[in-house]
């Protein structure tokens, strides 16, 4: 079974804290030495390892599906590309159990690679976004999540998964000062009770993403976590996927790039970074990074 080969937490729901972070390659350093270091000392109960294309370009290696991140610009918005080589999503069941993990990475790191990017996460209630509506209320189950996260076949890449990572900061004052019919509007759910409504505008996030809505169905598994700090807040968007296509046609309607017309998600919010990662599989409790030759 390739669920049983995955990186854990693509499937099963993260802890309650987490911390988002991505790495380039130190100058000089053996990105061979440095992946095998990786594999050999990570834990998969500590989170979640994605590989971007620069560190496997930096090994002479390709993998099929995976791609930079692409930026994109449209009327009224951009949807920028901060492609790192190397992704990690550090997961415990409070702050204090993500500090000890991340000491560990930070360790099986700190010779081969240069932070560039941090970002604490956590559970925000019953699984919403900030703003307080309910995240991933259309991700696929069982048998459908399996299907639409993890890669079925192929040496090496059975039970491995491909992921975008793209940081939203929220304007949460702008956001709120809406009644909650216009919040409504722009989500197009009610957020006392999630449920869709009737006539959403066309510019709502369900009108824009609804993942049915697209041939073939753009079925992904998000596993996002909100962020906050003093200086801002918002969504650490997190979407597992057999590949980086179904993400990608999202983000460009999304973006009005098929039809014109901009998701409302833009009036209140912004993408800040984005990346593509491709997730290994896991073989005895290490990270398989076979296909890599490694």
């Amino acid at each position: 079974m390739t669920t049983a080969s995955s990186q854990p937490y693509i499937l099963a729901p993260s802890p309650f804290s987490g911390l988002s972070l991505c790495y380039a390659l130190a100058s000089g350093a053996d990105a061979n030495e440095a992946l095998r270091g990786l594999a050999a000392g990570f834990e998969p109960a500590w989170g979640t390892v994605g590989i971007g294309e620069p560190l496997a370009k930096a090994i002479g290696r390709q993998i099929p599906g995976l791609r930079p991140f692409p930026a994109m610009s449209a009327p009224g918005c951009g949807v920028p590309s901060t492609q790192q080589p190397l992704w990690i999503l550090v997961t415990a069941a409070n702050q204090g159990g993500v500090f000890d993990i991340f000491r560990k990475v930070e360790a099986l790191t700190a010779e081969a690679f240069v932070l560039a990017d941090s970002m604490p996460t956590f559970i925000y209630g019953d699984h919403r976004d900030v703003t307080g509506y309910e995240d991933g209320t259309e991700n696929p189950k069982g048998k459908a999540a399996a299907k639409a996260a993890v890669v079925e076949t192929g040496k090496g890449l059975a039970g491995s998964s491909f992921v975008a990572v793209q940081r939203w900061e929220h304007d949460l004052d702008y956001f709120n000062s809406h009644s909650e019919k216009v919040r409504d509007a722009m989500m197009g759910r009610r957020r006392r009770d999630n449920a869709e409504l009737p006539r959403a505008p066309a510019t709502s996030h369900v009108k824009r993403s609804t993942q049915e809505d697209f041939d073939p169905p753009a079925f992904m598994m998000r596993r996002s976590m909100p962020w906050a700090t003093v200086w801002g807040q918002g969504l650490e968007f997190i979407a597992y996927g057999r590949s980086l296509d179904a993400y990608e046609r999202v983000m460009r309607r999304m973006a009005g790039l098929d039809d014109g017309i901009v998701d409302a998600t833009f009036a209140y919010s912004r993408p800040v970074t984005g990346g593509y990662y491709w997730c290994p599989p896991v073989r005895s409790g290490k990270l398989d990074l076979g296909f890599l030759g490694l």
